[in-house]
C-alpha cells in the first residue's frame, strides 16, 4: 500500500497545509489593462489595450519613439474589433479584429491596421501582415495627458472620432460607418411580412433624414395617419417630407393641420402640444423665407 510521504514526517503535512494557504500579493500594474467600446450607428468598436504612464520620462523618445513601430499601448499590441465594415480615415476596414500599430512622428503618424492581433508587444510585428496603413496628422495639445488614453468624441449616426492621446498630442483618427443599406433592407423585410403592427412613421423619418425614396415615404405616413388622424406629430413629419420634396404649398396645409390638432389636446399634453405647434411654425416660417 502506497502511504501519504507526508504523514511519514512529523509536522510536514501541518507544514504543506500552511504553505497552500499562504497569502497572495496582488501588485499593481505598471500599466493597467483598459477596455473601451463605442456604438457608432449600427456598429460597435472595441479596443482593448494597456495604460503606460508618462512618469516624467521623454514619451517620444524612450515609449513611442518617432519614426519606430509602437504598440500603442503597453504589454500586449493593442487590439481593435468593428462589428460592421468601417472607413478609417478613408481607409476601407472590413469587419473583423485587428491589431493596432503606430509609427510615431514629429508633424505626421502613420497607423497600421494589422491582420496580426495576438502579439506580444511590436517585437514580431511583420509589414507583411499590413491590412492598411493610414496616415494622420498629431494636434499638440495645451495640456500633458499623463496616461496613454484611447478615447471616441464628435459622435453621429454615421461618424466619430477616435483619438489617441499621450503627452501633449492628440492623434484624431475619422471614424466612418455605412449603415443606411442594412436599414433599408431590415425596412423592406418588416413590411413585407404579414400585418400588422408596421414601423410606417420610423421609415419615413429615416427616408426622410438620409434622402431616400420621399414618396414611399409619404405613403407610409399617409397610411399611419388613416389610422391614427389626430396624430399631430405625423402631420409634421408629413409636412418635412412635402417640404423636402417641393411642395410648398401641401408642406404648410400639413404644418397648419399639425397646429390645429395639436392646439386640441393643450390642456391634457402642454409641453408636447407646445412643442409641435412651435415646429410647425417654424417649418412655415422657413417656406416663407
Amino acid at each position: 500500500m502506497i502511504r501519504n510521504p507526508l504523514l511519514l514526517v512529523p509536522g510536514l503535512a501541518v507544514a504543506a497545509g500552511l504553505f497552500a494557504q499562504a497569502p497572495k500579493v496582488e501588485f499593481p500594474a505598471p500599466s493597467p489593462a483598459a477596455t473601451i467600446r463605442q456604438r457608432v450607428g449600427l456598429t460597435d468598436v472595441e479596443v482593448v489595450y494597456s495604460r503606460p504612464g508618462k512618469k516624467g520620462r521623454d514619451v517620444f523618445t524612450l515609449l513611442a519613439p518617432y519614426g519606430k513601430v509602437w504598440r500603442t499601448g503597453a504589454n500586449t499590441e493593442t487590439r481593435i474589433t468593428f462589428s460592421t465594415a468601417v472607413k478609417l480615415n478613408g481607409a476601407d476596414i472590413p469587419a473583423g479584429t485587428y491589431g493596432l500599430f503606430t509609427i510615431p512622428g514629429a508633424t505626421e503618424w502613420t497607423v497600421i491596421i494589422d491582420r496580426n492581433s495576438k502579439m506580444w508587444g511590436a517585437y514580431t510585428y511583420d509589414p507583411k501582415d499590413d491590412l492598411v496603413r493610414i496616415k494622420a496628422t498629431p494636434v499638440a495639445l495645451s495640456e500633458p495627458v499623463e496616461t496613454f488614453t484611447i478615447e471616441f468624441s464628435d459622435l453621429h449616426d454615421t461618424s466619430a472620432t477616435v483619438n489617441l492621446m499621450w503627452d501633449k498630442v492628440r492623434v484624431p483618427l475619422t471614424l466612418e460607418v455605412d449603415f443606411v443599406p442594412q436599414v433599408v433592407a431590415q425596412i423592406d423585410a418588416v413590411m413585407a411580412a404579414p400585418p400588422p403592427p408596421k414601423p410606417y412613421m420610423s421609415a419615413a423619418q429615416f427616408y426622410l433624414e438620409y434622402g431616400l425614396d420621399l414618396k414611399k415615404a409619404l405613403a407610409w405616413v399617409d397610411t399611419a395617419l388613416a389610422a391614427n388622424p389626430a396624430a399631430f406629430y405625423l402631420d409634421l413629419l408629413r409636412a418635412r417630407i412635402l417640404a423636402k420634396m417641393g411642395d410648398r404649398n401641401g408642406a404648410v396645409t400639413a404644418a397648419r393641420q399639425a397646429i390645429d390638432l395639436a392646439r386640441k389636446v393643450a390642456d391634457t399634453e402642454p409641453a408636447e402640444s407646445a412643442e409641435y405647434i412651435r415646429l410647425s411654425q417654424d417649418l412655415i416660417a422657413s417656406l416663407d423665407k
